[in-house]
């Protein structure tokens, strides 16, 4: 049999499943409740605020938590990777259990310790005596959202930078060590450059993350904390838009689609 028919069944398959119920996605999104087929949709969608708004809130907070994560997961992997220490690789593979957690696990964690009725108010009450909710109540707010998605998906970029430093050639930091170079430039001159791809696949991977991110946002309970998915679970659920919940889907992909793509020429160049 020719080769092609062996893709046929997968490829029934994966229009079923896929492509599908997108199309049905993209074809609501152009069918308004007065009937017919029209743009009206998209127009009344960009024209809102809550579209904006929610736009704006998801491009920040996904560029935060990506430079946190950037930031943060660059300085674990380099302590990790090459500062010996008791137990440093049982905490790399744990890097790689964490990976499959769910989100809404580490939001929850957050909020045992951090949230109105968590330890660090109970230590805090217990140490005063006040009869308030007590100072730390910051995970209901947009800071508490990129708290708990910087913790999240740090890990996302510490596994491809520990693998770009097993790879890196010790001799250049003992050879740079012994000319006198300070760790600090040692950093930047010789272990920085090696990791900037790897630094941009796991960034770019991030990104497309938070955009998408869903569960940390509903289980912090951030007020006034409205992004692209829960904008479209809101008109979906909530009101009942469906035209509306479809396209701010359709632009919800069309943003993740693009920013995938880029993700994976960063990582075909870096090699991740």
């Amino acid at each position: 049999m020719p080769a092609f028919v062996w893709a046929l069944p997968p490829l029934a398959l994966l229009g079923l499943v896929f492509l599908y119920p997108l199309a049905l996605v993209v074809q609501q999104s152009v069918r308004p409740d007065s009937g017919g087929t029209s743009l009206q949709p998209y127009a009344d969608v960009f024209g809102s605020a809550a579209f904006r708004d929610a736009l704006g809130t998801t491009v920040w907070l996904a560029v935060g938590a990506t430079v946190g994560c950037l930031v943060l997961g660059f300085t674990l992997a380099l302590v990790i990777a090459f500062v010996p220490f008791p137990g440093g690789k049982a905490v790399a593979r744990f890097i790689d259990v964490f990976l499959s957690f769910p989100s809404f696990l580490v939001t929850l964690a957050l909020l045992f310790v951090y949230g109105t009725k968590g330890m660090a108010n109970g230590l805090w009450t217990d140490a005063t005596g006040s009869t308030g909710d007590g100072p730390f109540q910051f995970l209901t707010t947009p800071w508490g959202v990129l708290l708990a998605e910087i913790t999240y998906f740090t890990p996302f970029v510490m596994r491809p930078l520990l693998a770009a430093f097993s790879q890196l050639d010790t001799a250049q930091l003992e050879v740079a060590s012994s000319l006198g170079a300070r760790p600090a430039r040692i950093v930047r001159r010789v272990i920085l450059p090696e990791a900037l791809p790897a630094l941009a696949a796991g960034g770019s991977l991030v990104l497309v993350m938070c955009l998408n991110e869903f569960g940390i946002v509903l289980f912090t309970g951030a007020k006034g904390v409205t992004t692209l998915p829960t904008l479209v679970y809101g008109k979906a659920m909530l009101e009942s838009d469906y035209p509306a919940a479809c396209v701010v889907a359709v632009v919800n992909i069309a943003i993740s689609v693009g920013l995938y793509g880029l993700y994976r020429v960063v990582s075909r160049r870096a090699g991740a």
